[in-house]
């Protein structure tokens, strides 16, 4: 497995999240103007790409959004593999903080990568979501 970083969003990255969010989950606004000023990871297996991740950087706090791994993938550590990838880039970038929009049922694997919630749930599509962070 290797994970190659990319500052636009690459077309791998971009099925994955097709496949993930819309085709899986249903979502139907799965891309914005993030995109465009993010730093995007995705993680090959060989040829096929199989997880993704994407972070940027706002007022000295970094967030990181759109973590997917398909189907055929999952159970293999691969996303914990590729959040600590986008730990390591952000803290070599200074990072103190990051911060995370996590769908609820997302939250036990967030929680066993460190991070804590906080504020309020709210919903993101009709699906409930809740904001954590880490401190660095």
């Amino acid at each position: 497995m290797i994970t190659k970083k990319y500052d636009i969003l690459p077309k791998e990255a971009k099925k994955i999240r097709i496949k993930v969010f819309m085709n899986e989950q249903g979502f139907k606004d799965e891309f914005d103007e993030l995109d465009k000023i993010c730093t995007h990871l995705v993680t090959f297996d060989g040829d096929i790409p199989c997880a993704t991740i994407r972070f940027y950087e706002q007022n000295k706090v970094y967030y990181i959004g759109r973590l997917a791994v398909i189907k055929e993938y999952r159970g293999k550590h691969l996303g914990a593999v590729i959040v600590n990838e986008a730990e390591k880039l952000i803290k070599d970038k200074g990072g103190k903080e990051i911060r995370l929009h996590s769908q609820i049922q997302a939250m036990p694997f967030y929680s066993k990568q460190g991070y804590t919630p906080f504020g309020k749930q709210d919903f993101d599509e009709d699906c409930p979501h809740m904001w954590m962070k880490k401190e660095l």
